[in-house]
């Protein structure tokens, strides 16, 4: 139904909060059978690209030419990397390094969250490795001591890596210790339940379904709202110098 122009949508010129009702879906080379809702991207003035990849069953993606980001958010995906077969159900998920020929297939209609970003090498440094696994088998890390606010980290926490990919999970009424500002920028997307976000100078009601991007020094903070506990995907860039050297 038309409600007349209204949505919580809003795009200020530090942060992006995407909500479902104002999707667009589109066709990408590389891909037969899926749909990609693009939510971050160069044109917003981020440095990475963050999408939802929505396949129709016996749906293809190929390798991108960059690093890539997958997790599964329904359903099921074939990937396969030199011959080889790892299924990705729900919380699944895998990094590819720039360079790695690999193809993604749905075993039936399923989602995912793909991110992609130019590689940021350091001279002389160690080179990134293929991670595969599932978000079940990573350990929660209470955030600064608060069993409440508790983290899972996706991608090893090493020079290799050049962005992270963590999910939060805060129980109800469970917040940030601080407003946070800071050099890295975010692409969030909120998993379950929802709660109140502070972007800039404007607070928004969010729910499971809704995408935020942070620029760089976007003050940010989070606070739980609900019977159930809040989650989302969350990516920073990491791990390298301002200056880029």
């Amino acid at each position: 139904m038309h409600h007349l122009g209204a949505t919580r949508s809003s795009l200020k010129h530090d942060h992006l909060l995407q909500t479902p009702d104002t999707f667009v879906r589109i066709p990408l080379p590389g891909a037969n059978g899926v749909d990609f809702i693009v939510h971050a991207s160069p044109q917003l003035g981020a440095n990475f690209t963050q999408m939802t990849a929505e396949f129709s069953a016996g749906g293809t993606l190929v390798a991108a030419s960059g690093q890539r980001f997958i997790y599964v958010l329904e359903g099921e995906l074939d990937l396969v990397i030199a011959g080889d077969r790892h299924p990705l159900g729900p919380g699944g998920f895998a990094f590819l390094p720039a360079g790695t020929d690999h193809s993604f297939t749905a075993m039936e209609a399923a989602k995912a969250a793909l991110i992609e970003k130019i590689y940021a090498p350091i001279a002389d440094g160690p080179a990134a490795a293929i991670v595969i696994g599932n978000e079940t088998s990573v350990a929660e890390v209470p955030l600064m001591g608060d069993s409440s606010l508790r983290v899972r980290s996706l991608l090893p926490n090493t020079d290799e890596y050049d962005f992270a990919v963590n999910t939060m999970t805060y129980d109800p009424g469970a917040g940030l210790s601080m407003v946070e500002v800071h050099v890295m920028e975010h692409g969030l997307l909120m998993l379950e339940g929802g709660g109140i976000y502070k972007l800039g100078d404007s607070w928004y009601p969010v729910e499971a379904g809704d995408f935020i991007w942070m620029a760089p020094y976007c003050p940010q903070w989070f606070g739980a709202i609900g019977k159930k506990p809040a989650k989302y995907l969350i990516y920073k860039d990491w791990r390298r110098h301002p200056l880029g050297a």
